[in-house]
C-alpha cells in the first residue's frame, strides 16, 4: 500500500468541501449585501471630497461616517451591483482616520480606518503658520553672524602680522 497520503489528502479535501456546502446553500436565499467599500482618495483634506465605491449594492444605499454628512450611493449602469457616491468631508473635521458605514439591500457594512483626513490648506500665506521668525531663529542667526566676525578679525590679524616680518 503505497497510497495512504493521496487517501489522506482526498479524505481532506471531501471533509472541507462537505463542511462548505451547506454555508454556500445557506447563502443563496439572502439578498446581496455590501462586500467590499473602496474610499478614494484614502488621504484627504478637510473639505475635500471622497468617492466612496462599494460592492454588493445593486440598488443603491447610503453612506455615513463622522467626517461627513449622510450621502446617496447610486447604482451603476451596466447591470453591475456596484454603487458610488461622492462626499463632501466636514471643514471641521479633525485629522485622523475615520470609519465609514454603508446601508444598502436592508444590510449594513462597516469599514473600520477607510481614509484619513489631514488638516486643511492655509491658502492665501503660503501655507505658513508663523509670522516672522522665532526668537530661536534670531539667537542662531545672531551667534552664526558674531563667529563670522570674529574668525575674520582673526584671519585679518594674522595677514597684517605677516607682512611685517
Amino acid at each position: 500500500m503505497r497510497n495512504p497520503r493521496a487517501l489522506a489528502a482526498a479524505g481532506a479535501a471531501v471533509a472541507v468541501l462537505g463542511l462548505a456546502a451547506p454555508a454556500a446553500v445557506a447563502d443563496q436565499g439572502r439578498l446581496p449585501g455590501p462586500s467590499n467599500i473602496v474610499a478614494l482618495p484614502s488621504v484627504i483634506a478637510a473639505g475635500g471630497q471622497l468617492t466612496i465605491t462599494v460592492d454588493g449594492c445593486p440598488n443603491g444605499g447610503h453612506a455615513t461616517s463622522h467626517a461627513f454628512p449622510r450621502t446617496e450611493l447610486r447604482p451603476i449602469s451596466g447591470g453591475s451591483s456596484t454603487a458610488k457616491g461622492t462626499a463632501t468631508v466636514n471643514s471641521d473635521a479633525r485629522p485622523g482616520p475615520y470609519d465609514i458605514t454603508v446601508h444598502c439591500s436592508g444590510r449594513s457594512l462597516t469599514r473600520p480606518a477607510a481614509f484619513s483626513v489631514i488638516g486643511g490648506v492655509r491658502g492665501g500665506i503660503g501655507g505658513s503658520s508663523t509670522s516672522g521668525a522665532t526668537p530661536t531663529d534670531v539667537a542662531i542667526g545672531g551667534a552664526l553672524v558674531a563667529a563670522a566676525v570674529v574668525g575674520g578679525g582673526v584671519f585679518w590679524m594674522r595677514r597684517r602680522a605677516e607682512k611685517r616680518i
